[in-house]
């Protein structure tokens, strides 16, 4: 898996690509991690984001409450965004 992180202010935005699973969660949660206390606006921008297991949306779970529900989850496609309404989490987090 491939993650690009940018830092804007007090925004971050991170790019995963390939498949978000179980062998790439630690990765991911790497990233996460990097993120400090300065950081206020998390955006997911998730166009080259092919599959999101179970370990993936615990990650998101983790982050959205990690920034306090400040999370949006951008440019999903239309199978994951399938995934955020089956589990419940499109009425927490912002999806666009």
């Amino acid at each position: 898996m491939n993650i690009t992180k940018e830092i804007n202010g007090s925004t971050a935005v991170i790019r995963p690509e390939g498949w978000l699973d179980t062998q790439s969660a630690d990765e991911f949660k790497e990233v996460l991690d990097t993120l400090g206390p300065d950081i206020t606006q998390l955006t997911i921008d998730m166009e080259k984001l092919e599959y999101i297991s179970s370990a993936g949306l615990r990650l998101i779970v983790a982050a959205y409450k990690h920034m306090n529900g400040a999370v949006t989850i951008i440019n999903a496609s239309i199978e994951i965004r399938d995934v955020f309404r089956m589990t419940g989490f499109d009425k927490r987090l912002s999806i666009q």
